[in-house]
C-alpha cells in the first residue's frame, strides 16, 4: 500500500511516458543516477538529474507530489512509473536526500539571450564526441575537452554574453532533448537533415545559471564555473 504522505502521482499517460523516458536516459548516462522531484505551484513536477557531465538536466510533467521535494534512486523510480497508472499514487522509493547537494535553479528570473539552430548543437556535440573517442581514456572524455567552450552566445540588445561548454551540449543530446522533425530521438547515425532547419535551441540566462532549452527538456550550466558540485 502506498504511503499517503509519500507518493508521486502523474496525471496522464503522456506524463508517465515522458517521466519514464527521462529517467531511462538518465540511467543510461549514469547507472547510479539519483533524481530529484520538486513540486511547482503551477501543477507541474520538476524532475532533475545531475547527468554524468556535471550539468543539471530537467523535465516537467503534470502531477502531484508528497512531500513536495524528494530525492530517490532513478532506476527504482523508472521501474515504478513504468508499471504505474495515470492518476494512481506510486511509491517513489527510499529517500536519498544526502545524495543531492545544493539548491535547484529558480523557475523565474531567466532572460532570453538568443536562439541557436538545433542542427548546430547536434553537429558540435558529434564533433566533440569524435574528439572524445580519440583523446579520451577508459575513464571517459578528458576533463579539459568537456570544459571547452564551443558556443559564444550574446544578444543584439545587450552586452551580456555567455560561453557554453561541451558538457552542456553533451548533456542536452544524451538526454534526448533534441529530436527530429517527427519527434524521434537523434542517434549518432541520424541524418542532420531530419532535424527541422528552423528548430531552435533557446538560451536564457539568470545571475547564476545558463539555461539551454530544447523542445523536450532543458539543461543548466553554472555561469561561474566552480569545481562543479551538483546544484
Amino acid at each position: 500500500m502506498t504511503d499517503p504522505e509519500r507518493h508521486v502521482t502523474l496525471n496522464g499517460p503522456d506524463d508517465l511516458a515522458d517521466a519514464v523516458a527521462f529517467l531511462a536516459r538518465a540511467v543510461r548516462i549514469d547507472d547510479a543516477a539519483v533524481v530529484r522531484l520538486a513540486a511547482r505551484p503551477d501543477g507541474l513536477i520538476g524532475l532533475w538529474v545531475t547527468t554524468g557531465f556535471d550539468v543539471l538536466a530537467g523535465r516537467s510533467v503534470f502531477g502531484t507530489l508528497r512531500p513536495d521535494d524528494i530525492v530517490c534512486d532513478a532506476t527504482t523510480l523508472r521501474d515504478t512509473l513504468a508499471a504505474a497508472s495515470p492518476g494512481v499514487p506510486a511509491d517513489p522509493g527510499f529517500g536519498m536526500p544526502s545524495a543531492w547537494r545544493g539548491a535547484l535553479p529558480a523557475q523565474a528570473g531567466f532572460g532570453h539571450l538568443d536562439d541557436i539552430p538545433a542542427r548546430t548543437v547536434v553537429e558540435l556535440s558529434r564533433g566533440g564526441a569524435h574528439l572524445a573517442k580519440t583523446e579520451g581514456s577508459a575513464h571517459g572524455p578528458a576533463t579539459g575537452l568537456l570544459d571547452q567552450d564551443v558556443l559564444e552566445v550574446s544578444s543584439a540588445t545587450a552586452d551580456d554574453g555567455v560561453s557554453i561548454s561541451l558538457r552542456s551540449l553533451f548533456a542536452l543530446t544524451a538526454m534526448g532533448f533534441v529530436r527530429d522533425a517527427d519527434g524521434h530521438e537523434i542517434t549518432e547515425t541520424s541524418s542532420i537533415e531530419l532535424i527541422a532547419a528552423d528548430e531552435p535551441v533557446r538560451v536564457r540566462v539568470s545571475g547564476a545559471w545558463i539555461r539551454i532549452d530544447a523542445r523536450y527538456g532543458s539543461v543548466y550550466q553554472r555561469r561561474q564555473r566552480l569545481a562543479m558540485t551538483p546544484a
